[in-house]
């Protein structure tokens, strides 16, 4: 199945390119991979890639896309080249295009290249509990950065447990009514900002907040 991301990439006017990438999410490997010298990840540092990085950027239409990556023959790098969508909005991206279910991770690029990682979190609970039957995947869910130290995740692995148990749980309430209609999502939400740290940042996303 993969580890799939999504990689948002700031263009000169503030706006974002969106990448997919297959395997970002496994160990959080695009946090160091993608570099100015290596903007797609990958190795070793490829000038040409590093130009049409640039053009990607600059590009302000389809067509300009099209341009960009005619007759381009690379092997496979850990992020797709073709952009999935450009000029967006972050708000856009994790509203619209982000996946809280089969993204793991979610990435963005500053002009600098400095890149900060969130982890995702889907607040459905069709596999937690029997009375809920489906659940949105896009648009559903929290994004929360990632605490490191030494070049290494802090506590990763036990955030991503930790929030599993928490739908667990809350999925047993809903089906002892304990919890009923959005009641299970906003107990979902007060643990997670209860749980994240001053120094971390927690982004929610629901279909009732997206509708505001």
């Amino acid at each position: 199945m993969g580890h799939r991301a999504l990689i948002a990439y700031e263009r000169p006017d503030g706006s974002y390119n969106l990448h997919h990438s297959h395997w970002g999410g496994l160990r959080l490997r695009l946090t160091y991979e993608i570099t100015q010298e290596t903007p797609f990840g990958g190795d070793p540092p490829d000038e040409r890639l590093q130009t049409i990085h640039t053009h990607l950027l600059e590009a302000a239409s389809d067509k300009a896309i099209d341009d960009v990556l005619d007759g381009l023959d690379v092997p496979h790098h850990p992020v797709d080249i073709e952009p999935w969508d450009i000029r967006c909005t972050l708000d856009t991206i994790i509203t619209e295009y982000l996946d809280y279910l089969h993204h793991e991770a979610f990435y963005v690029v500053d002009p600098e290249f400095e890149v900060t990682v969130y982890r995702t979190h889907w607040f459905g609970l069709q596999y937690d509990c029997k009375a809920v039957t489906d659940s949105p995947t896009v648009g559903n869910g929290a994004l929360r950065t990632i605490r490191w130290y030494d070049g290494k995740p802090v506590g990763d692995g036990f955030a991503q447990g930790e929030f599993r148990a928490l739908k667990n749980v809350t999925g047993d309430m809903v089906d002892r009514e304990v919890f009923a209609g959005g009641e299970a999502i906003e107990y979902l939400k007060q643990k997670l900002a209860e749980w994240v740290g001053e120094e971390q940042e927690l982004i929610i996303r629901t279909p009732a907040c997206n509708a505001e």
